[in-house]
């Protein structure tokens, strides 16, 4: 929630699709911010595209987990790149399609986490009933860790879950009263996804059995499943779950048309390889196709590295995380280290936004630190947590790039560009300079096209 609070104080002062790389080069200091700000564009980039990508991966295993129940098989690797395909149709449509999907997708969220809390401990049998002092004070340890830092690495679960605090801002540019709906969306998803997730969690734990061991181990393959299967049966849980591969696949539309826009923020500033093709607004639809097609092109790229096992599509889920807290930190931590005049917008916790803003960042850094560990000790190669290897890679490939003589970004990087005049526009950028094009960007774009 601290991490909610404190990105929404930036994104009510200036909303843009850029966000947060944006939000740096605004506040970090001249000596610093042309390359913080290229660090945090290619960070909260590949961080979007490997969340869209884990949640495609997620949306495929639900989908084989619901065959799973009738039949069995394989093939989620092949069913990954038939939902990019989807997934890009979807986040290529006209903006009030968008918003008709989003509205559907926000009911969805509340409605079934409303309907398993009811359903799941009426239909469940005795012998899957657990009593409280299991559920509060019940502990099992599967990987041989101390008991305390056992707990500690099982944030994973959560940390993904509540994730993508940004999504809001990048989609800024298509909303109305954005320096308010911003916040409210940032604060508002996390606060309900909070409170509702911790009563689903008990309701499971309730109405799950105590032997873990089995749900992990089931043909079935996917333990939520199992857990419904168990309560209630082959019929009543293809139906439950035919609802819950709908809403994660809604989740991964929402996550690519974030990353879309995220990509096409930095293309529009000439950031990102290829920006001329990428920095396109379609005609018909008003909305960056190309981007969107790009994004969907990388996470299945990405997804490839699931076919060498699962060492290495965890290492994908960690890298979306590790890239987000590295472009949430960083503006955080320029806006009070930086030297730049701050200029709040509607949103404004005062006196209480640097404490907020150090306890998210140092979570953060917490949470970074965690994520690398292997879930046992003395892994081997196929029990390795590869994530800091694909993070440190990727990262060292972006500051290559920006450091390379003549073609690198440190040649030409310049920032964000104005495409619109100061007289067009009344949102006040972070540190009072004049902004650049919030929140008129389509409009000029159907102009200039």
């Amino acid at each position: 929630m601290f991490v909610a609070l404190a990105l929404s104080e930036l994104g009510s002062a200036a909303p843009t699709s850029g966000g947060l790389y944006y939000w740096t080069w605004d506040l970090a200091s001249a000596r610093w911010r042309r390359v913080l700000a290229w660090l945090v564009g290619y960070t909260n980039s590949m961080g979007l595209i490997a969340g869209f990508a884990s949640l495609d991966w997620g949306c495929a295993v639900q989908i084989m987990a619901a065959a799973s129940i009738g039949t069995s098989g394989d093939g989620a690797g092949g069913l990954r790149a038939h939902d990019c395909e989807h997934f890009g149709f979807l986040s290529s449509m006209a903006t009030p399609v968008l918003a008709r999907v989003q509205g559907l997708y926000a009911a969805l969220n509340v409605l079934l986490p409303l309907a398993v809390i009811i359903a799941l401990p009426a239909a469940t049998p005795k012998e899957f009933r657990n009593t409280a002092s299991y559920v509060f004070s019940g502990f099992e340890n599967l990987n041989g860790w101390p008991d305390g830092f056992a707990f500690v690495l099982s944030f994973l679960a959560p940390l993904f879950v509540i994730a993508g605090f940004d999504s809001p801002v990048h989609i800024s540019e298509e909303a109305h009263n954005a320096r308010t709906a911003v916040p409210l969306a940032i604060t508002g998803a996390v606060a309900s996804g909070g409170v509702l997730g911790w009563i689903v969690v008990l309701v499971i734990a309730f109405c799950m059995g105590s032997d873990m061991e089995s749900i992990l181990a089931n043909p079935i393959g996917q333990p939520m499943a199992t857990i419904l299967f168990n309560s209630f049966g082959r019929d009543g849980t293809l139906a439950v779950w035919s609802v819950i591969v709908f809403v994660q696949f809604l989740m991964g539309a929402n996550a690519l048309m974030v990353a879309s826009r995220q990509l096409f923020a930095f293309a529009r500033d000439r950031a990102a390889p290829f920006s001329r093709f990428v920095y396109r607004v379609n005609r018909r639809t008003g909305t960056p196709v190309n981007a969107v097609w790009c994004c969907a092109f990388v996470a299945l790229l990405l997804g490839l590295l699931v076919f060498a096992g699962p060492a290495t599509y965890s290492a994908i889920f960690g890298v979306a995380l590790l890239g987000q807290y590295t472009a949430f930190s960083i503006p955080m931590a320029a806006r009070f280290l930086g030297g730049k005049r701050w200029h709040p917008g509607p949103f404004d916790l005062g006196r209480f936004g640097l404490p907020v803003a150090i306890l998210a960042v140092v979570w953060m850094i917490f949470s970074t630190v965690i994520l690398t560990f292997p879930t046992s000790p003395s892994p081997d190669k196929n029990t390795m947590n590869y994530t800091v290897v694909v993070y440190c890679g990727w990262v060292g490939m972006c500051l290559m790039y920006y450091y390379l003589p003549v073609y690198g970004g440190a040649c030409w990087f310049d920032g964000p560009q104005r495409t619109v005049d100061d007289s067009e526009t009344d949102s006040p950028s972070l540190s009072g300079a004049s902004p650049d094009d919030v929140g008129k960007l389509y409009l000029e774009e159907k102009q200039v096209a």
